[in-house]
């Protein structure tokens, strides 16, 4: 999951971004999905859930691919700062 925090003023856009930029997430090798959720408490705070099969799905094939640089050049300009990207497993269900 990556946090993000976007500039003000920026929501609608940086949405549809994410929005044109999902496809790219889609057929990239071990994503099963991914969703954008806006933390309400803070307009300018987000966070990408992406589901990977393996880690090295995320920060191997896919950081590495052209569809990353895709992903970058749609929304890295409504970064307010670069995002705080962490991995996650389930712990109890």
């Amino acid at each position: 999951m990556a946090h993000i925090e976007i500039l003000a003023g920026k929501q609608r856009e940086f949405e549809a971004a994410v929005q044109q930029a999902l496809p790219l997430f889609a057929r990239a090798k071990g994503c099963h999905g991914a969703e954008l959720h806006h933390i309400v408490e803070r307009d300018t705070s987000y966070v990408l859930l992406v589901r990977w099969n393996t880690v090295e799905d995320h920060m191997v094939d896919f950081r590495e691919s052209d569809d990353f640089q895709e992903w970058r050049k749609l929304v890295g300009p409504f970064f307010a700062k670069a995002p705080e990207v962490v991995h996650s497993e389930v712990a109890v269900k």
